[in-house]
């Protein structure tokens, strides 16, 4: 019953948001009318601004998801198939432990971080270097950071689930350990990184908390945030673009049959 509850308020809220989105906007007063248009889509197609924010919060969301798995994948493939069972343990502790942390915490603490005086700048000048850390390349570093340990589970889960007669199959058979690595482990995992990029991808899309306090630059997240008291309906409709976008890679990710083996 708490189920169908749960379930009943968000799709309930979603519809309320769609249909919102065709609303129109008194140009005087602000107010909301409840009139259906396409105004708001049209407004969002033609104007540059909305298409460059669109854009930077997709490409934003493809680096970080890039990064996680790259950083990820070894930690897990070390996780699963390399340390002893006590270590496995304490490493999973280790990935889990951010996420016990509060986001506010974490983001404020990366904002001190890379400001000119933060850690990062004080490790970096005695190599005469500065990193500008309030910038989209500080954000992409939050970022990553902050969603790695959704990657990094997933990736274990699937590396943990590979069966060890497969591996020892392909060394009977000759295959070098990259070969295996790339034949067997890669195609394996493939599933558990496609899970794991959901996590880091439609995060970052939604995200506005971490943007607006590293970054001047606009996303998806802080337009809508920044627009919402004056142009609700622009902002409802704004705000599928993400559940476009990611609607979009779900239907590709299983077009390459990607949670078959989930």
């Amino acid at each position: 019953m708490p189920v169908i509850w749960i379930a009943g308020i968000y799709f309930g809220s979603l519809c309320v948001l769609l249909l919102s989105a065709f609303w129109d906007t008194n140009p005087f007063t602000a107010e909301v009318v409840h009139e259906l248009t396409l105004d708001n889509f049209r407004t969002i197609f033609e104007r540059n601004v909305y298409r460059d924010v669109a854009w930077r919060t997709i490409r934003m969301a493809a680096l970080v998801t890039v990064a996680d798995a790259v950083l990820a994948f070894p930690i897990a493939y070390y996780m699963a198939r390399v340390a002893s069972p006590r270590t496995r343990n304490i490493l999973v502790v280790a990935v889990l432990m951010p996420l016990w942390a509060n986001y506010l915490v974490k983001a404020y603490a990366w904002r001190t971080m890379l400001s000119d005086g933060g850690v990062i700048n004080w490790a970096l000048a005695p190599l005469g270097l500065h990193f500008d850390g309030y910038s989209t390349v500080g954000l992409w570093l939050v970022f990553t950071y902050l969603w790695l340990p959704f990657m990094i589970l997933p990736i274990y889960a699937g590396l943990e689930r590979i069966p060890n007669s497969l591996l020892e199959a392909s060394a009977d058979l000759g295959g070098r350990s990259l070969r295996t690595f790339t034949r067997v482990v890669l195609p394996l995992a493939f599933p558990a990184v496609v899970a794991g990029s959901i996590f880091t991808f439609s995060l970052t899309l939604g995200d506005y908390i971490a943007p607006g306090l590293i970054t001047s630059e606009q996303f998806i997240g802080t337009v809508i945030y920044s627009i919402r008291g004056e142009a609700l309906p622009v902002a409802a409709a704004y705000s599928l673009v993400p559940i476009v976008v990611m609607v979009v890679y779900l239907l590709v990710a299983r077009r390459l049959r990607a949670f078959e083996s989930l």
